[in-house]
């Protein structure tokens, strides 16, 4: 009964997956689980992404390989992958950009809270406008606790505000079309810059994740930040989403990060950050530690 998913998600893993051994183990378990009827009685279109899901994630603990459910119907294209830019920018735009919060607290303390790192291409003036204003605090805390992730080009755009000279921040090998780009930040930037002197505080959580624990990652090999809080979520394998029905489609990992520092990343380790507190108490570590710096 639904041979035709896992087929299809099977030859997906196979095309894009961004190690293609462990894609074969994962297929396998996949189609071993329909013939045992793993799936057979699944009430409903969320209910099988989430049991598929559970199965993607038994070989390697790989937290971006999904199968998602999604409430509206997903068209049919010409595309492989799925997007709409249009939507995406609408759903942007209702998210501020991903900024939750920006506050410059007594001590001349800046505060950022972003929740997701959206695409460079619509995000840009935003996280622009936010860094601008914070650039005359005497120190900042970003807050990435409740971070989901994003654009490594929009982790590149904060790092930039946050050095004096250019960095070398990381590198996302490909599969797909085997190359490997790399990330560094902006030889310029609008407005003025925070700087790479004054201290940076970041709050991590177990719920960091993706391009939020980039980010993390980036200023802690470059000694940039102090991160403090929770080990992060441990994802480092970037991907594209793919239509599997009309409500279901596919999240393939075909990118691995790889920190030019330490030569590897964060993949199903987290980040570690240099001070661990529970999450609800890292902001008064960080604040009591910026007051007082």
């Amino acid at each position: 009964m639904r041979e035709p998913e896992i087929e299809l998600l099977c030859s997906q893993l196979a095309s894009y997956y961004v190690f293609p051994d462990t894609a074969n183990e994962i297929a396998n378990v996949l189609r071993t689980r329909l013939a045992e009827g793993a799936y057979a009685d699944a009430s409903d279109d969320e209910d099988f992404a989430a049991r598929v899901t559970e199965d993607l994630q038994s070989v390697n603990g790989d937290k971006h390989l999904r199968l998602l459910y999604s409430e509206t119907e997903i068209p049919e294209t010409d595309q492989e992958s799925v997007w709409d830019a249009v939507a995406y920018r609408k759903e942007a735009e209702l998210d501020a950009f991903g900024i939750r919060k920006i506050e410059r607290l007594e001590g001349n303390v800046g505060l950022l809270e972003l929740s997701l790192l959206h695409d460079a291409e619509v995000a840009t003036p935003a996280i622009t406008a936010a860094m601008n204003l914070l650039a005359h605090t005497d120190a900042l805390i970003i807050d990435l606790r409740k971070n989901g992730g994003g654009d490594p080009n929009t982790v590149a755009l904060v790092c930039s505000y946050l050095f004096d000279e250019q960095v070398h921040l990381n590198d996302i090998y490909n599969r797909p079309d085997d190359s490997t780009q790399q990330y560094w930040t902006l030889p310029h930037v609008p407005g003025p810059k925070f700087g790479g002197t004054k201290p940076v505080y970041v709050l991590t959580s177990g719920r960091t994740f993706s391009g939020a624990e980039e980010l993390s990652y980036n200023l802690q090999q470059n000694k940039r930040a102090t991160l403090i809080g929770e080990t992060t979520k441990g994802g480092a394998n970037p991907g594209e989403r793919y239509r599997v029905g009309p409500h279901l489609k596919s999240s393939v990992p075909n990118g691995r990060a790889i920190n030019p520092i330490s030569g590897t990343n964060w993949e199903g380790v987290g980040v570690v950050p240099h001070i661990e507190v529970p999450a609800d108490k890292a902001f008064e570590v960080a604040y009591e530690k910026a007051t007082s710096s």
